[in-house]
């Protein structure tokens, strides 16, 4: 599971945790995609870790809970990217073929398909697609009618008619036994480009209509977890992590989300906000449309509109 990244567009929420730890309805996000993994099958799982990992740890652990194996591939003090990532990872993963998964997507890409259509071919990796619908937001693959990528174009007009990937992969091991160990190297642009120009139908695609939901940016984050805040992915028993979450009965909230360890006094008044972990609202106080984050100082208050 890639689960390293700093997270930049998500700022300043990730200056609390690291992307795949921030809560989404509820729960944090890499254990709703695990949850979603073990219900398919999957029994072992290695994140990579280098961005706030100890917030990652916490919310993971061993992955008992959730019916998996989880040991950790740390990448320090480098952030080896989406394929030196993979690569420092292949002892503790210990297969040839396995899945890549982001920690920052949710999908519900038919992993059995996925792994029969790379297994009936030559290819090292067969990426996860859907038609990209939105080519003014998200560049694509482009491939030919045999399923080969062959090129990878930018957002706009040239991602008309590609295919947006959705963030499952199926791959052997040596689409990456060839990258020098250490070296921070990235697929898409990187490892990948080089695999498709020298040696042709090594990168496939799996076209499917799997659903996508994506938190890349703050708007994205609030969109998501609203849409799916209450529900539950289908899979292992859930031992929920205590959340310690305190409002007082005289306090307003709408469409407000809240993390962990959060104290809400008498008569607060909050509105279109996210309260980060550790908060502690003091009586009166009044948001609107804030991000909140607790600091040495005291609370620090920054403007969704402006995140």
């Amino acid at each position: 599971m890639l689960t390293a990244g700093t997270g930049t567009r998500l700022r300043p929420l990730t200056l609390v945790r690291a992307k795949p730890a921030i809560p989404v309805g509820g729960e944090p996000l890499v254990r709703r995609i695990v949850r979603w993994l073990a219900a398919n099958g999957v029994t072992d799982v290695v994140l990579n870790l280098h961005h706030l990992p100890a917030t990652l740890t916490a919310v993971m652990g061993d992955g008992a809970d959730l019916g998996v194996r989880a040991r950790y591939s740390w990448e320090q003090p480098l952030l080896l990217g989406t394929a030196g990532g993979p690569r420092q990872a292949l002892p503790l993963v210990g297969s040839e073929t396995f899945l890549i998964v982001n920690g920052d997507t949710l999908t519900d890409v038919d992993l059995d398909a996925l792994w029969a259509a790379h297994g009936s071919s030559a290819a090292l990796v067969t990426i996860a697609v859907t038609p990209n619908r939105q080519p003014r937001r998200y560049g694509g693959l482009v491939m030919d009618r045999h399923a080969r990528v062959t090129g990878v174009v930018p957002r706009g007009r040239e991602a008309e008619g590609s295919f947006h990937v959705v963030g499952i992969q199926a791959v052997h091991a040596d689409a990456f036994n060839w990258l020098p160990g250490g070296t921070a190297v990235n697929s898409i642009g990187g490892a990948y480009d080089r695999l498709i120009a020298e040696r042709p139908g090594s990168v496939t695609g799996f076209v499917s209509d799997a659903a996508f939901w994506d938190i890349g940016t703050v708007s994205d984050y609030v969109t998501t977890s609203r849409a799916l805040s209450g529900s539950e992915p289908s899979g292992a028993s859930k031992t929920e992590p205590v959340r310690h979450i305190s409002v007082d009965p005289t306090a307003r909230l709408s469409d407000t989300i809240l993390w962990d360890n959060i104290e809400i006094g008498r008569d607060c008044s909050l509105h279109e906000c996210i309260v980060t972990d550790r908060v502690t609202l003091r009586a009166g106080a009044a948001y609107r449309r804030a991000i909140l984050i607790q600091t040495p100082e005291g609370v620090a208050a920054t403007s969704l509109d402006q995140a």
